[in-house]
């Protein structure tokens, strides 16, 4: 077999740059897109799906087809994680499920934006579930191989954090790309496009270079080259079961719920943050949310320094507890008396060292148990625990879509941002939770396993 080179190791990453700016264009702007706030609405933005709270006077439309997508997606994780520990492919277990869901992935993103009517209609509610369950299977079939090829080309500690590195700056370029996204239909927009079409367009031109992106590992590395691992026998309900029975799996996974809820309400409200709390112009979302791009990228390499030294679980309580300060920071948006231009700068700033630290290491926590499982048992089911993860936290970005999207409707009428400030609050709880959960678990018995010969 071969080691993995630093090369491949960011062939390897792309991909993420791929997907993350599909699933950043989702998570950031369906939301934003489909359940518009007032000031959103005089830009001359057009409404295509019920509003209000339509579903059992509790929840929102666009709340529940969000939710429903997630949760959809993640049953259908450990259907493919099986399937794919399970392949017999003479490309590998991986490689051919990326290659064969990037076109539909992409497709798909581009469509959920492209409505049959012009107003709304039933036909247009409609048409947004459909898209937005085959978004959310296609994005399974793509990452879930993909990131259950981690521990494979990452036999060491040093390279799953050197390959958790790359990923994590990829991925956050990728969702600064998504972010950026009012930039470029501003261009649209100023050039006098219309606004709905700008916006469309946009999606389109990022969908298509995220594609280009997603196919460069899939088609550039030899999967056989570096993992010799026979195919799971185990059917996919009994691999399932077997992976939650490793305890120190099962409290990780009770903090990464945690940790999603948290940031799923953080990043879905952002947007509405900036405009409604802050009364920032649109533009100021992507100057916000690059400035956190760029200062989190400043601190990768030295969370990647520092989780070598003093272990991944430490660092992640720490980015916890700094999480909920700038969630509780956040909750005072535009009631300080300082300038709310200041107020935007400081939420990204201080949202910008957390997620260095937790969009590096968990996706390494993982691999470590997944590997130290596989030593233990001598079964190689790396897949399902990167989907049982990812079934985990889409269950979680689940609630917290609806909590956010129903919540968000408080106040509304008088603009008092309350719905907000109280999702805001709710975030800052599963946050401590996240850190008192993750407080259980032994990396010590982990990592010992893993250096045993």
């Amino acid at each position: 077999m071969k080691k993995v080179t630093k090369g491949t190791m960011w062939i390897f990453a792309i991909g993420q740059l791929g997907w993350s700016i599909l699933s950043g264009i989702i998570v950031n702007w369906l939301v934003y897109f489909y359940q518009p706030a007032d000031e959103i609405l005089s830009a001359g933005h057009i409404v295509y799906v019920s509003q209000g709270k339509v579903i059992l006077g509790v929840l929102t439309l666009v709340g529940a087809i969000v939710a429903l997508g997630r949760i959809f997606d993640a049953f259908t994780d450990p259907i493919i994680a099986s399937k794919s520990d399970r392949s017999k492919h003479k490309l590998g277990r991986r490689i051919p499920f990326m290659r064969y869901a990037a076109l539909p992935f992409a497709l798909f993103t581009v469509l959920i934006f492209v409505m049959p009517n012009s107003g709304v209609s039933a036909l247009n509610n409609i048409w947004l579930v459909v898209t937005v369950l085959l978004f959310y299977l296609f994005m399974t079939m793509y990452c879930t191989p993909y990131n259950a090829l981690i521990p494979e080309l990452g036999k060491t500690q040093n390279d799953k954090i050197n390959i958790s590195t790359y990923i994590s700056i990829t991925f956050i370029l990728g969702q600064a790309l998504a972010f950026s996204s009012p930039y470029i239909w501003g261009i649209f927009i100023n050039g006098g496009m219309d606004r709905m079409l700008a916006i469309k367009l946009t999606f389109g031109i990022l969908s298509a270079l995220a594609l280009i992106f997603m196919l460069i590992p899939a088609f550039l590395i030899r999967e056989k080259d570096y993992s010799d691992t026979k195919p799971s026998d185990t059917k996919t309900w009994d691999s399932l079961v077997k992976t939650f029975k490793n305890k120190n799996f099962r409290i990780f996974i009770a903090s990464d719920i945690s940790y999603w809820l948290a940031l799923t309400i953080f990043q879905t409200g952002l947007s509405f943050f900036v405009v409604d709390l802050l009364k920032l112009e649109e533009s100021m979302i992507s100057t916000l949310f690059l400035t956190m791009t760029f200062v989190s990228f400043l601190f990768y390499m030295p969370v990647n320094i520092l989780a070598k030294k003093f272990g991944k679980k430490n660092l992640v309580i720490g980015a916890f507890i700094l999480f909920a300060l700038v969630f509780v920071f956040t909750s005072f948006s535009g009631l300080m008396s300082f300038s709310n231009t200041i107020q935007g700068f400081i939420i990204a700033v201080g949202a910008a060292v957390p997620m260095a630290v937790l969009g590096i290491l968990p996706q390494a926590i993982v691999a470590d148990i997944a590997q130290a499982e596989s030593k233990t048992t001598g079964e190689n089911r790396e897949g399902m625990f990167f989907a049982a993860r990812t079934f985990s936290f889409k269950l979680g970005q689940s609630i917290a879509i609806l909590v956010f999207t129903s919540l968000a409707t408080i106040g509304a009428d008088t603009g008092s941002g309350l719905g907000y400030r109280l999702a805001i609050y709710v975030a800052v709880g599963f946050t401590i939770l996240g850190a008192i959960l993750l407080s259980k678990y032994d990396e010590k018995k982990i990592i010992n396993i893993l250096e045993v010969k």
